[in-house]
This record gives C-alpha cells, sequence and structure tokens, in this order.
C-alpha cells in the first residue's frame, strides 16, 4: 500500500481519467450528480484521492453512488462485480488475527481499510450497493459488525445469491480465499 498521502501528478490524471470513465459508463449510480464537481473536489483532496487510489489498486473499482445531503460529500463505494481482490483472504480485525494460533492470514480488514483511509461498509449500505447492481456472485464480504456479535467471537458478512442479499455470521478469525471487504469513502 502507498506510504505517502500524495500521488504524483501523472497517477493523479491517471486516476481521474480511470473515475471519470467508470463514472460516465455507470451513469446509473450516481443520477443527478456532475462529474466536473466531483473532480473539483476530489482535486482539492490529496488524501482522499491516495485513498481511492488504494481502492482502484486492489480491484474495488470505486464509483460515486451517491451525495450526502447535510455534508454536500461524495460517496464512493468499491463497485467491482466481486469482493475486490486484492483485499481477500483476510480475517475480520487484529483481534481475531491475534487469536489464531496458527495459519494466520496476512491482513485483516478493519486494519486493512484503516490504513487505506475507507471504511468497511455497514450491512445496510452494503444493501443498498445491492440496489445498483448484482455484486458478489461467486465471492462474500465482511460487512461492519455489532459490537453485541463481535464481542462473542462472531464477525458478519454478506453475499448475493438466488437474486437475493444474505447476510451470515462466521468466527471473525476465518478467512476464505472468496471474501473480502467492499470499502466506502466520503469526499
Amino acid at each position: 500500500m502507498t506510504t505517502t498521502s500524495h500521488l504524483a501528478p501523472d497517477q493523479q490524471t491517471d486516476l481521474l481519467q480511470t473515475l471519470k470513465a467508470r463514472f460516465d459508463k455507470h451513469m446509473n449510480r450516481h443520477a443527478g450528480i456532475k462529474w466536473m464537481d466531483v473532480e473539483a473536489r476530489l482535486k482539492a483532496n490529496a488524501a482522499k484521492l491516495r485513498s481511492l487510489n488504494e481502492m482502484e489498486a486492489t480491484g474495488g473499482e470505486p464509483d460515486v453512488v451517491g451525495c450526502d445531503d447535510k455534508t454536500g460529500e461524495y460517496i464512493f463505494y468499491d463497485c467491482s462485480a466481486e469482493s475486490p481482490k486484492g483485499r481477500r483472504s483476510i480475517c475480520y480485525d487484529s483481534q481475531a488475527l491475534e487469536a489464531r494460533k496458527e495459519f494466520k492470514p496476512e491482513n485483516t480488514a478493519l486494519d486493512m481499510a484503516a490504513e487505506m483511509g475507507i471504511e468497511v461498509l455497514t450491512e445496510q449500505q452494503y444493501r443498498e450497493l445491492q440496489q445498483l447492481g448484482d455484486f458478489d456472485l461467486k465471492t462474500s464480504s465482511w460487512v461492519q459488525t455489532p459490537a453485541g456479535i463481535r464481542k462473542l467471537g462472531g464477525a458478519i458478512f454478506c453475499d448475493r445469491r438466488y437474486n437475493t442479499v444474505f447476510t451470515y455470521h462466521n468466527g471473525a478469525s476465518s478467512y476464505y480465499a472468496s471474501r473480502g471487504f467492499r470499502g466506502r469513502l466520503t469526499v
């Protein structure tokens, strides 16, 4: 992952071109939002651009999915068809990672998200994303887990099967090659 908070000018240009192409291709995800407004806000916030670059580099295909009515911030979600490939085979959080006696994964969903400067989607946000398309038909994604479930050692994840979004539970220390996480970023 990138360790600086800023992208080089050529990286910034490439990222903005990628984001604009995706924005133009999927207008159903952000009706009524203009790219030039999004781009102006992105150019004014180097740290958020770095986070979007991390989302892109790990296979998330971030795209604008709305605008916060209260703050005016644009909302980006990972919109890759499947859980981002560069964020799979990870357990839920540091506590779960430390609890594993052997075969520890390299990272956790919550730690990766924090390093990237993004948030793991909540179950509600995951369901909102699924209104914009069919995601995670072959993979699954960790979502933010309620404290009561986490306290008991569990964590929750979601996927889409049979044209339905399902929420499941698993031990927080579990990890699978087909499970990652989807992120959210506001700019």
